[in-house]
Parts: C-alpha cells; structure tokens; sequence
C-alpha cells in the first residue's frame, strides 16, 4: 500500500521548490508569506522524512545537493500545479455560472425580469436562471435565493439593496372602449365610467388608485364593475374593452406600444421609486449575482 503524502511533507515540498529556485530561505520566505525560521524547519523535516540532505548550506549561500536538484524539478512541477490550482479558483469566481435563483412577485417576473432573461442567457450561457413567481414576502436565506426583486418599502436592514428606476401608476382604457365613452380629463372624472379595479391577494383590500392634483397626492376608490386579484387581469380585460384601469407603466407599456391600451389622465400619474433588489452578503461575490444585476439595471 502507498503511503499517502501528509500536509507538513507538502508543505516541505513547496518550501524547498522556492528555496531552491530563489537561493535563499530569506527570499522563499517573502515569496511564500512566511517567515524564514518556518521555511528552515519545513525543509529540515523533509530531509528527515525523505532521508537525504537537500542543500549544502553555508553562512554566503544555499547550493543544492546532487539528491536535491533531482528532486527539485519535480517540486517545482509541484509549485506550478499549486499556482495553477490558484488561478483556476479565480478564474471560477470571476466568471458567471451555475444556478442563479431570482424571486419576485407576478407583474415583477412577468415584465421586467423575464423580458431580459433570454439575452443575458446567451451573454452568460453557463448561468441558469430559476425565477420563482410568488405575493408572499420569503426569507432569501432560508429559502436560497440569490435575489429578490420586491415592491414597496424595505425594512430589512440585514439586506444588501438596490433600487430599480421609477415607474408611474397610471389610467388605461382600450381603443374600442374610448370610442364610445368620451376619455375623462380628471380623476373625479371615473365616477361616468366603468373601471377594473384590483384586489390584493395577501390583505383582501381593494386598491386605491394615487393621482397627483398640484402638489398634493389624493386617492381615489372607484366604484368598479369588475374586480380581479393579479394585475394583469386587470391589463387584459380593460384591454377588452372592460372600462378603465389603472396600472404601473412597466406592466402597461407594451400593450401602449401594441396600440392595444392608450394611457389616460397623463397630468395626473404618479411616480413611485419603490422596486428594490435585495441580495444576502453571502452573495456579494458571486459573479452571477453581480453580472444579472447589472443587466438588469441596464436594460430597466
């Protein structure tokens, strides 16, 4: 049976490499990190457990013995696959790879992450993206997720964080239903209309739409016909022709551009700053994380 090689013997090893190549225990020492006491008694017991002398040393100089230059190129060997062993660690951290785990809730995953999954994927095809849709609030540690992209303000402190840029909350009505109801030019204007309102899910309550009148914010609770619990029912039936419905622009936005929905009341939108990504420090070096990050503000 082969003896296996112990850690102070490797240690030896690697002591001797550089001694021998730098001609000093002072010099290996600096190169290594340590002090030249520990480079002299490393390479003492390798002597002692290989049973030959390594250096003949003298107070001038450090020459190495016949025994020792055979055995130092294959020490050196040894060296450069510890360097090389280095260098690929890094080279593994710096660039993108593996499972990056991103939550959010359903607008949020719907209109501004996974629009721009599929570019970052071809930029970063080593990275895989597991995007979990969800309205409850998780805990990013418990549950292993790398990032999660959350509306409203943040109390968590124990967070790293990054706000998204603004977007506005704002009316919509179809085409086909603006051409048989005259488009209101105030807030106070939707109490004529047919509107589609929201409930939320996690509280049960109604949504109160926010409109900006001078400097003041108001809220206003419509009488509405129609009340679904996921935002982009409320997207898909005014687009119908429903009545009228308010929304955040990121949500809303494509279907302006399909000329599907046109946006009402624009004197009196809102503005809200609060989309935040959130990220655990543990993974503050992950490239993955860094990388999605930066594409996602980029691109947002």
């Amino acid at each position: 049976m082969k003896e296996q090689i112990g850690f102070e013997r490797l240690t030896g090893l690697i002591a001797f490499a550089r001694a021998g190549s730098l001609g000093s225990y002072t010099a290996a020492a600096r190169s290594l990190s340590i002090s030249p006491s520990a480079v002299s008694k490393s390479i003492q017991r390798l002597e002692q457990a290989l049973g030959v002398t390594l250096f003949t040393r003298t107070t001038r100089s450090l020459v190495l013995t016949a025994e020792g230059r055979a055995l130092h190129e294959r020490a050196l060997k040894l060296l450069r696959d510890a360097d090389e062993i280095t260098q690929l660690a890094k080279r593994a951290r710096a660039e993108p790879a593996g499972t990056l785990r991103i939550a959010a809730s359903l607008p949020i995953g719907i209109h501004l992450i996974a629009p721009v999954i599929p570019q970052f994927c071809e930029m970063y095809p080593k990275v895989a993206i597991d995007l979990r849709l969800n309205d409850r609030v998780i805990n990013i540690v418990d549950e292993q997720i790398d990032i999660a992209i959350r509306l409203g303000d943040q109390a968590d402190s124990t967070l790293l964080s990054r706000r998204l840029p603004a977007y506005k909350m704002g009316c919509y009505a179809s085409p086909d239903y603006l051409a048989k109801h005259p488009a209101p030019q105030h807030p106070h204007d939707l109490m004529a209309h047919k509107t589609v309102n929201l409930r939320y899910q996690n509280t049960g309550q109604t949504f109160r739409w926010p409109f900006r009148i001078g400097e003041q914010e108001i809220e206003i609770v419509p009488s509405s016909t129609v009340i679904v619990d996921a935002s982009d029912a409320v997207i898909a039936a005014i687009a119908c022709g429903a009545g009228i419905g308010m929304a955040a622009s990121f949500v809303a936005d494509s279907w302006v551009r399909d000329n599907r929905l046109v946006p009402l009341l624009t004197d009196f939108t809102v503005k809200r700053h609060n989309v935040w990504a959130l990220w655990h420090e543990s993974r503050r070096a992950n490239p993955a994380v860094r990388v999605f990050l930066d594409y996602l503000f980029a691109n947002h």
